[in-house]
């Protein structure tokens, strides 16, 4: 698959936006994917801002529980709390609420020795497109404020919105980096981060299936009744076979078996799976860094 270029003109719009509203904000909830926390952070950010900031690991549940707690101890060393939620659910609010106060304190200090009694937290929440920021936003607020939609471009539009008395959020369009490194690319467009009509399922398909029957010994054969040990097109014939998937002709569909893998493994149908660890990441940082020296 070739790196992904997709950065329609209202992200960089967007992103210009939020470098110009950092002054107004306190701190920085950036917002990532548990299944993919490296590939869904937007590396830019780092480089236009140092305010405090929570990780927002959210999909937990759909994630895998032991690499879900190697990626909170990856960022919590780097001095970023890091809370994990559920934005369908509205699981772990309370947490962030609490994390940002924390973060709060030593500012709310030196407010109050000035006589500044009382001055609310402002945060502004970012994250890559349908990650679940507008979700997350309606469910803590408990209205539909933010607009939803089960794809990625839905919010246009910085907005304020008041969680309580003393916790404001500015609410930002989900923003993709300009340049995607190849392996950062493949998982945002498995988890769907990045529109459909961009990339080829297929392909995606057979960067995935490899990929499970390594990590993920089992999955393929419990949910489509398959070999395991099967090449990546083989697979797909397999699992067109057993759920009889077949086009005119009566021959096999393989394109309706590479988007059902997919969909699956977006909908959890699969298992809680995470497709990048932080081993992965260093080393997949040495080898771009070894290839540079080349």
């Amino acid at each position: 698959m070739k790196n992904i270029h997709w950065y329609p003109g209202h992200m960089a719009k967007s992103t210009r936006a939020i470098e110009k509203d950092l002054k107004l904000v306190d701190l920085i909830i950036e917002l990532l994917d548990a299944r993919i926390p490296f590939a869904s952070k937007n590396l830019a950010l780092d480089e236009i801002t140092n305010k405090p900031r929570i990780i927002l690991l959210n999909k937990a549940d759909m994630a895998d529980d032991i690499e879900t707690k190697k990626w909170q101890h990856y960022f919590e060393q780097q001095g970023k709390p890091v809370v994990l939620v559920n934005s369908l659910k509205g699981e772990g609010f309370s947490k962030i609420t609490q994390a940002a106060a924390n973060l709060m304190k030593d500012r709310n200090a030196r407010l109050k020795a000035r006589g500044r009694i009382f001055t609310p937290t402002r945060a502004m929440i970012v994250g890559i497109p349908n990650v679940g920021k507008s979700t997350l936003i309606n469910k803590y607020v408990k209205k539909s404020i933010a607009k939803t939609a089960n794809k990625p471009g839905v919010t246009r539009h910085n907005q304020w919105i008041k969680i309580n008395k003393e916790f404001e959020l500015l609410d930002t369009p989900g923003i993709l980096p300009t340049k995607l490194d190849e392996k950062s690319g493949q998982r945002l467009a498995i988890s769907g981060a990045v529109i459909d009509h961009v990339l080829d399922i297929y392909e995606l398909s057979i960067i995935l299936i490899p990929f499970l029957q390594e990590r993920y010994c089992g999955v393929l054969k419990s949910r489509y009744d398959i070999e395991e040990n099967l090449s990546p097109e083989h697979t797909l014939n397999a699992i067109a076979e057993s759920k009889k998937l077949l086009q005119k002709g009566a021959t096999l569909d393989i394109t309706r078996a590479a988007n059902l893998l997919i969909d699956d493994f977006r909908n959890l149908r699969l298992n809680r799976i995470t497709l990048e660890t932080p081993e992965d990441i260093e080393k997949e940082r040495e080898e771009i860094e070894n290839n540079s020296k080349v």
